[in-house]
């Protein structure tokens, strides 16, 4: 094919004379009989859908064409085509689009951009963004919902089943065998039999139950998750026959595929060495074995024994039953609590260890998150509406598991230490207002920190020392050991060895004495008394107990130059909160305790409260202490105050000298009461030591007593120096009179009375 270029100059006509010829482009081709048709061979594509257009409208500009009308000139047996040649309503598109040709090329641009579409779908179907798979990871995730995670239950409940049943096959059997000549042994036996049979027969319908949850809840999900397909798939089928199978089977599959639109983002940590509880993962029995074994608590060909599959519980933890190899105490299990830990991906204070029935028999809890960093609950002594009793047991807090602790402090006494901010003082107030609220008991309080954390309770305490003075306290001592041997004289003539409940009930002068030293360094260190009042606490420890005396002893810096290993021992209940050092640790709960795993400075910052409490069992136990605001202590000790005062147990307050010697009855002693209110009147010019003996015998005659001033001076004796004559008055009149003090030692002498 040729094309040939040319200009044509026509000759000028009148309607364009005087105008420059135009030129014109035209075609030299030969003229077909009739149009011929699109060749065979595609057009060359080119790298875009444009380079198809334009090759194509060059083909058919190549291709003779019938001439539009006989106007258009021709030379010879040539076309001309104007290229300028537009329609007037669409000007972008030129006139050969809308031959045969252009709309065939029109045509199979879309033909071949389907096409290539449709190649694009077919590839990407083997990827992760391919419809095929995407209904498939839809289906996949359908079917994980409706299983759920119920079935970790079931599988636990049937292996502790399994395990319950063949312990209690053996204690049946062991307990058939053995004979009845040993007549002890066979009672234990058939005993522990029927404990054993009584646990299995539990954990099998324990089993039962949680089949049948976990039925019913996947029932109830598979309902929700295949009821809408199924549902559409047959009422397409039976209103439109296949044509409506086809479009339930659509909507089906395109329900699949929106559900499993996303890819798993797990697939990609497949292929990881090592997995661990902080990663996410489930714990396992693998995971367990690996984990022990990097722990160095098991060897490398070692297993565990799973007594009680691991499984999560309400608050998200996971828990387990290990039986660890023979040989292997569980002792050390907890020593490693550290290398498990960071075995586990999780912090110390996450993972809890404690022995389970045997010697290699241990309970594993691993929590999700910190234990105790949330809000505490409000304490269970606001919902008191009657007195407390302090004979049973005492609510202290929950444990890591959520588990409500409490304890009995009868005939014991207990230690609290830990660093300024862990939380001593709020954890005392848990056995402190359990004291408070029972009327029966007697509050002797002593504060070493002279603050304000136990000036509530003044009112309440027969006797206080707040100003921390070690003297004072001494005497406090001297007194309360005095009480003691009373308590003692009055058993022994009852008969008995020891206060009760039922015998306190009986005689008050037995009701429970509890004494809170608060801050017991100050006491302790002191000088001068710091040893006598070590050995007067150790002495009241020993052996006030049976007596009904309880000695609790706070303290923020537990070492041995404050709390003795004499007077430590002595102190069964032991509390150790947050500690800076494991010797600080051991200082409460007992030399050796941090190299057995149990440390308070394991305890974070953010645990307040929080602390290892050594009440009962083996092993201390991480507790939480139940949390009590100032607003809420104090509503605590109005409503304690009501009950006491109904009881007739409120203290009265500090008795005055004068309404002691009241209460004697006597007329000497009414007298002197009268003397000591007179120099406490408000009088004019009067001095706070000495008052002249006129002024003494006009407030005495006042009252109604009639005393001379030879009976006065016969009452009181005083010295040559004590009488001497004083200036008084606005005049400076000298008078003899009467110092206080020799008043006070007038009482004193005669009635053994003081202030």
């Amino acid at each position: 094919m040729t094309e040939h270029l040319t200009e044509h100059a026509p000759t000028p006509t009148a309607s364009d004379s005087g105008s420059e010829p135009m030129a014109t482009v035209t075609f030299l081709r030969p003229a077909p009989a009739t149009v011929p048709p699109m060749p065979a061979e595609p057009p060359t594509v080119g790298p875009d859908d444009r380079t198809v257009v334009l090759e194509t409208a060059r083909v058919i500009l190549d291709k003779p064409t019938t001439p539009a009308s006989t106007s258009a000139p021709v030379v010879g047996r040539v076309e001309k085509v104007d290229l300028d040649d537009f329609d007037a309503d669409a000007p972008l598109i030129p006139a050969w689009m809308y031959s045969a040709e252009g709309w065939a090329a029109w045509a199979g641009v879309f033909y071949r951009a389907r096409r290539r579409d449709f190649r694009r779908w077919v590839r990407r179907q083997p990827t992760q963004r391919g419809h095929v798979r995407q209904f498939g990871r839809g289906a996949r995730r359908a079917h994980e919902w409706v299983v759920g995670f119920e079935g970790v239950r079931v599988q636990s409940a049937a292996h502790t089943a399994h395990v319950l049943t063949r312990e209690a096959k053996l204690a049946a059997r062991h307990a058939r065998f053995t004979p009845r000549i040993l007549g002890s042994k066979k009672e234990l036996a058939m005993k522990a039999a029927e404990k054993a049979t009584k646990a299995a027969e539990e954990a099998v319908l324990l089993h039962k139950k949680a089949k049948k949850d976990r039925n019913r809840a996947r029932n109830l999900r598979a309902g929700v998750a295949y009821g809408p397909p199924l549902a559409a798939i047959g009422s397409g089928y039976v209103m439109a026959g296949g044509l409506g199978l086809a479009v339930g089977l659509i909507s089906t599959f395109a329900g699949g595929a929106f559900v499993g639109r996303t890819p798993y983002d797990e697939e990609a940590d497949w292929t990881s060495d090592w997995r661990s509880l902080g990663d996410g993962d489930r714990m396992t029995a693998p995971m367990l074995d690996q984990t022990f074994r990097a722990a160095k608590v098991i060897g490398a060909e070692e297993t565990l024994g799973v007594v009680q599959m691991p499984m999560l519980d309400a608050r998200g933890a996971w828990t387990a039953v290990l039986d660890l190899p023979p040989g292997v105490p569980a002792k050390k299990a907890i020593r490693a609590i550290d290398e498990l830990a960071a075995a586990f991906g999780v912090e110390e204070a996450q993972v809890s260890i404690a022995k389970r029935g045997r010697a290699g028999r241990i309970e594993l809890y691993v929590s999700r998150d910190l234990p105790f960093t949330d809000k505490a609950a409000p304490g269970p002594l606001l919902a008191l509406e009657s007195p407390a009793d302090f004979w049973g047991r005492i609510s202290i807090g929950p444990d890591v598991r959520g588990i409500h602790q409490s304890i009995s402090v009868v005939e014991r006494s207990g230690l609290i230490g830990g660093e300024p901010g862990a939380g001593k003082s709020a954890s005392g107030n848990t056995i402190l207002l359990a004291a408070a609220l029972d009327p029966r008991v007697i509050l002797w309080l002593a504060d070493g920190k002279g603050g304000g954390d136990l000036e509530p309770f003044e009112h309440l305490c027969e006797r206080y020392e707040g100003d921390a003075d070690p003297e004072a306290f001494s005497a406090i001592l001297d007194e309360l050991l005095k009480d003691m041997k009373a308590r003692y004289a009055l058993l022994k003539k009852l008969g008995k060895r020891k206060v009760t409940e039922e015998l306190a009930n009986k005689h008050p002068e037995l009701r429970q004495l509890l004494l809170w030293v608060d801050e017991l360094m100050l006491y302790t260190t002191d000088d001068e008394h710091g040893k006598k009042i070590t050995r007067k606490l150790r002495n009241l420890v020993s052996r006030g107990r049976a007596a009904g005396i309880i000695t609790f002893c706070a303290t923020q810096k537990p070492g041995s130059d404050v709390v003795d290993t004499s007077l430590r021992d002595l102190l069964s209940i032991r509390w150790a909160l947050r500690c800076t050092t494991p010797e600080a640790s051991d200082t409460i709960l007992g030399k050796g305790a941090a190299a057995s795993g149990y440390s308070a400075k394991t305890i974070q910052s953010e645990m307040r409260g929080a602390g290892l409490l050594w009440a009962e069992g083996t092993n201390p136990t991480m507790v939480r202490a139940d949390y009590y605001t100032d607003d809420q202590v104090t509503a605590l000790i109005e409503r304690t105050t009501e009950w006491r005062r109904a009881a007739g147990t409120l203290p009265s307050g500090p008795v005055t000298l004068a309404e002691q010697l009241l209460k004697l009855g006597d007329e000497d002693a009414a007298i002197l009461a009268h003397l000591l209110d007179v120099f406490h009147h408000d009088i004019p010019d009067m001095t706070a030591d000495w008052l002249p003996g006129q002024v003494l015998l006009d407030y005495l005659k006042g009252q109604g007593l009639a005393v001379t001033a030879e009976r006065l001076g016969a009452l009181v004796v005083r010295t040559d120096e004590e009488k001497a004559k004083r200036p008084w008055g606005e005049k400076g009149s000298r008078l003899s009179g009467y110092p206080l003090a020799r008043v006070e030692a007038t009482i004193t002498a005669r009635f053994g009375l003081t202030a």
